[in-house]
């Protein structure tokens, strides 16, 4: 068993994530992930410390579907989401954009829009579930086209969206 895999187990991990990642390295899992939720949840969980970075990830994972965002806090949000991750905004804006786009998660009416706000509510929250960004822009991605084609596609450009804002140089892998 691997010292991923160990951790994976550790930590409560998906079935189908631990599944996938059997007998794989962090490199060769980084590398081959076709998941971008899959890939947050792990760097969360072993770089805790790394709010900017991961917030710069989950914020152009919920970008993938700014174009169902119907109200203009979600849009806010994922582009504060996004400065706050670049360094150009601050905690105290990325909080208040948060609580600005939750408000437009509970008027959302169809599932699209509703997905869409979720994605730029988790780009935005310190504390959502860092798998939720990804999650909902797949969700949102596939409340548009509902075949399974559609989720495999945002799921692996938010997965290479990560690959490319969570550079595995900035892992701890001490974690492991």
């Amino acid at each position: 068993m691997t010292k991923l895999e160990q951790f994976l187990i550790r930590n409560n991990a998906c079935p189908d994530g631990l599944e996938f990642a059997k007998n794989l390295t962090l490199e060769q899992f980084w590398t081959t992930c076709p998941r971008g939720d899959w890939i947050l949840w792990l760097f969360a969980k072993m770089n805790p410390d790394s709010l900017r970075e991961l917030t710069l990830a989950k914020g152009h994972c919920a970008n993938t579907v700014r174009h169902l965002m119907k109200d203009k806090r979600s849009i806010k949000a994922v582009d504060v989401a996004i400065a706050f991750g670049e360094g150009r905004a601050t905690r105290e804006e990325l909080d208040a954009a948060n609580r600005a786009v939750a408000v437009d998660v509970s008027y959302a009416v169809d599932v699209s829009s509703y997905a869409a706000a979720v994605a730029s509510y988790a780009s935005s929250s310190a504390y959502a579930s860092s798998a939720y960004a990804a999650d909902a822009a797949a969700t949102a991605a596939v409340a548009v086209d509902v075949s399974s084609s559609a989720r495999k596609a945002s799921q692996k450009l938010t997965a290479d969206i990560c690959r490319k804002y969570l550079p595995l140089e900035i892992w701890d892998q001490s974690k492991l």
